[in-house]
């Protein structure tokens, strides 16, 4: 007996459940994506459907403002399910193999401007907790760090003479970079104190109040209050301090290469995000004090 389009759906989603064990988040997810198909091919059976119907569809939910990650993952759901019916329902071809979505522009990342970043900066050191978390926030946006890398430095990274830090990058590639005049004396400020706090056996640079490694979540929970505490009323995130690192910089000098290089970028095009934003501080300076760009 021929089975309906619903059918075979249902049967991919038992599929997905009871044979692969997936949860439940994910199969309803491939469930909705599938169904979206169905409702755009009602004059089609699914064993006739051709490449250039799925084309069409995706370039009709492309004109509908779903962006390129989201139809990506309905295009990566399609094929599977047309994997499965060509594996257990005797199907003859995969209509959505080769198959490409259109790109979605860039979203520029958010960053803090300069009097802003000093604003976040300038909280008093009254307990070995906020001094702590003046010498992080001061390293994270003095050198630009990911967070992972911050989490894994050790004491002897930091070189005080040479004014410079030495991390462990995705890949476990390592790279040296200059440590600003504020953080390393902050640093010092932290290591007179994190003997009062530190485990046997720890080597961390940075400390949990348990006195053990500190956790990325840790991290970004006191960064977020110490964001509201000096009226910041946006989302600062530590990726944010990495990113106002690199445009600070690139709108003070403009080498391009010079950020990748401190960044740890394995590809100049990581790094290029940057320029749109140096344009945009470039734009807005222009017209603030352009006689002919000023508004009336």
């Amino acid at each position: 007996m021929t089975r309906t389009a619903e059918q075979l759906v249902q049967a991919f989603i038992d599929h997905l459940a009871y044979e692969r064990r997936l949860s439940p988040h994910t199969w309803k997810n491939y469930a909705r994506d599938i169904r979206v198909l169905l409702k755009h091919l009602t004059e089609k059976s699914l064993d006739q459907v051709q490449s250039n119907q799925i084309r069409l569809v995706i370039a009709q939910l492309f004109s509908k403002g779903l962006s390129g990650r989201s139809l990506a993952r309905m295009l990566s759901a399609w094929r599977r399910f047309y994997h499965y019916l060509i594996r257990d329902h005797r199907f003859q071809h995969n209509p959505c193999e080769g198959l490409r979505v259109p790109r979605s522009p860039k979203k520029l990342p958010g960053v803090l401007s300069p009097d802003q970043t000093a604003q976040l900066l300038s909280f008093t050191t009254i307990d070995v907790l906020a001094v702590r978390d003046r010498a992080m926030l001061e390293l994270f946006y003095s050198s630009g760090l990911r967070l992972a890398e911050l989490t894994q430095l050790k004491p002897n990274d930091i070189d005080f003479q040479e004014e410079t830090v030495r991390v462990l990058g995705k890949g476990g590639k390592a790279r040296i970079v200059p440590v600003g005049k504020k953080a390393l004396e902050a640093l010092k400020g932290w290591l007179e104190r994190r003997s009062t706090m530190i485990k046997p056996e720890e080597d961390a640079l940075f400390l949990s109040q348990r006195g053990k490694a500190i956790s990325s979540r840790t991290i970004s929970h006191r960064l977020k209050g110490r964001s509201r505490q000096q009226g910041l009323h946006q989302n600062v995130h530590p990726h944010m301090l990495r990113h106002s690192f690199a445009s600070h910089v690139l709108q003070s000098s403009g080498d391009l290469r010079a950020v990748q290089e401190m960044l740890g970028h394995a590809h100049i095009t990581s790094t290029q995000v940057y320029t749109h934003l140096d344009f945009q501080h470039l734009t807005k300076v222009y017209d603030a004090a352009h006689p002919r760009a000023r508004k009336k």
